[in-house]
């Protein structure tokens, strides 16, 4: 994945395809391939995947994650946007069965077209981890689970408590949907080239229930984007880019108990689910 270890970022194809034999890891892409098959078994592992299972894979690269899905008995949809890395894994793995080789831009996938149920196993590309995350996340259907390699701040961000400087849009994002954990994290040598980042890779739930709603998400992130978008400033000021009334922001923060000179990263899930709900119902 390149932006993260083994497979491309988010820009578009590249326009030609390299050649298969040495495949080296295009600098535009920030491409790292994953090198060690003891980590990438221990990633299918903390997936529990087995035969029967359908996986997504993004960004497989040079395919070293890819095998060892299909070796887990996995059928395995691989998106691969690099045309170079596409044509060399359809030469060096488009035999094996249970392998659906995907050309394009995982951002624009249809889960749906994955036929049901499925996990998402893979070595995400940092450049476009928190995009693929939500997109992932606000799927129809959404998958079962997600184990995923990520930039070790990424995964901080993920995990962060309120009032931490790594808290913001991304951990209210996956949290308002997901439960999220640390499986472990990987040293910048078990890529070719070692990245100069570290990394981690972090198993992601989505809940049957999650606490705010589906069709609440977008009020829920608009107000934690205005809240957070302006770190340091009080909700008061912060809030103002929600362009409503300022009357009827301060109705709401006094409806959901809070305080209006409090900063937006020191509130919780619940409180900011609160303060969406509030300014909906504001007249």
């Amino acid at each position: 994945m390149g932006g993260g270890p083994d497979g491309p970022d988010g820009g578009g194809l590249t326009a030609q395809p390299r050649p298969p034999g040495g495949l080296p890891p295009l600098r535009s892409l920030g491409q790292h391939f994953l090198v060690d098959k003891g980590i990438a078994r221990r990633i299918v592992a903390e997936a529990d995947v087995g035969p029967g299972d359908t996986v997504l894979e993004v960004g497989p690269g040079r395919g070293i994650l890819t095998e060892a899905l299909l070796d887990a008995g996995a059928r395995v949809v691989a998106v691969e946007l690099d045309r170079g890395l596409f044509a060399y894994l359809s030469g060096h793995l488009g035999g094996r069965e249970g392998l659906d080789l995907r050309a394009g831009d995982a951002l624009k996938l249809d889960p749906a077209s994955l036929e049901g149920a499925f996990k998402v196993v893979s070595n995400l590309p940092y450049q476009v981890t928190t995009p693929l995350l939500f997109h992932l996340l606000e799927g129809h259907p959404a998958p079962d689970v997600l184990v995923v390699m990520v930039q070790r701040e990424v995964a901080d961000r993920i995990l962060a408590a309120p009032g931490t400087k790594a808290y913001g849009v991304l951990t209210l994002g996956v949290t308002a949907r997901a439960r999220a954990e640390l499986c472990f994290t990987l040293p910048p040598g078990a890529f070719r080239p070692p990245p100069k980042v570290r990394s981690a890779v972090v198993r992601i739930r989505p809940l049957p229930d999650p606490p705010v709603a589906p069709e609440a998400l977008p009020a829920f992130m608009a107000v934690v984007r205005a809240a957070l978008g302006r770190r340091r400033k009080t909700l008061r000021n912060a809030l103002a880019t929600l362009d409503l009334p300022p009357a009827q922001v301060a109705a709401a923060l006094a409806a959901a108990g809070i305080d209006p000179g409090a900063r937006g990263e020191t509130l919780d899930l619940e409180a900011f689910a609160r303060l969406s709900a509030a300014l909906a119902d504001a007249p």
